[in-house]
């Protein structure tokens, strides 16, 4: 009888525990979606609904004219083309840099773990090294590379830019990935005659699935939210759309909308929010596959 009471009670306190723990998260998570809550309902709101009303309040009335004019009619100076045209030089610079640099980080991450040379230490921590350098140290003597490469003000400037700065971030997942894969399967493809490149397309790459992933999301992440490359590297014409969602937002000229702001910014986070929910599970499976193991 004293069991079942001492069993009861500790089943009891685990499943106040549990509620205490679950609430705790439900309000952290609702504490950090309020923002969005607001760009959102704002964004659906007429300006004189939003001078009148309540920031947390549902709109009245749904409008979406705010949203059409985010995307093609806003000012992002004395163009008023909204974000469209920028978008899409968002995605000519964003899908080839990340293309780019996950294939040289999972080529540098393969010669690093496997095919030890002298030195091969020594590079790597460099690569590393570079991870943390910020990035204003690097503006001024990139910009000189670019003038000299003849890039300067350019897509391909910019992917260029994105490419060298990500090639340590994503040499380091595929190291650490590549690390945790068996040495023998490696000595075993050399003893049946198999070569550098046979091994990799053969062994290396139809096990990176997982880390992959994580690689793709992290450089699509850090590029397509990227500002202060974009506003350094650019020139009017391939301006990412962080740079012309600021300019949006900072417009000084005429009635302050509010709306289209709001709306703006969710447009500008919209892709990242979509790869994060599509594959946000697949990222998780990434890391505990080996991505930040040692």
């Amino acid at each position: 009888m004293t069991d079942t009471s001492t069993q009861r009670t500790g089943d009891f306190k685990n499943a106040l525990l549990r509620a205490g723990l679950y609430a705790m998260l439900i309000l952290f998570a609702l504490y950090y979606l309020m923002p969005l809550f607001v760009m959102l309902v704002t964004s659906l709101k007429s300006l004189d609904e939003i001078r009148t009303g309540s920031l947390l309040g549902l709109p009245r009335d749904v409008d979406f004219s705010a949203w059409g004019k985010a995307w093609s009619g806003a000012c992002t100076g004395v163009q008023c083309e909204g974000l469209r045209p920028y978008f899409w030089n968002s995605v000519l610079i964003a899908v080839p840099a990340v293309l780019i640099s996950t294939f040289l980080g999972a080529m540098n991450g393969y010669v690093i773990s496997q095919w030890h040379f002298k030195g091969s230490n020594m590079i790597f921590a460099l690569l590393l090294f570079g991870c943390f350098i910020p990035f204003q140290v690097i503006l001024l003597p990139m910009a000189i590379m670019l003038g000299k490469m003849k890039i300067a003000g350019t897509i391909s400037g910019l992917i260029f830019v994105h490419v060298i700065y990500g090639l340590g971030f994503t040499t380091l997942f595929f190291r650490n990935y590549y690390i945790t894969i068996p040495v023998e399967l490696v000595k075993a493809a050399k003893v049946d005659g198999a070569g550098f490149f046979r091994i990799f397309w053969s062994i290396f790459v139809p096990l990176s699935a997982p880390i992959v992933v994580v690689t793709v999301i992290w450089q699509f992440t850090q590029i397509w939210n990227d500002f202060l490359f974009g506003v350094s590297f650019s020139q009017a014409g391939t301006q990412p759309i962080t740079v012309a969602l600021n300019n949006i937002v900072n417009s000084t000229t005429g009635v302050k909308e509010y709306n289209v702001d709001m709306a703006a910014a969710i447009i500008a986070a919209l892709p990242t929010l979509l790869v994060y929910v599509v594959a946000g599970k697949y990222f998780i499976r990434g890391l505990t596959a080996g991505s930040v193991k040692g």
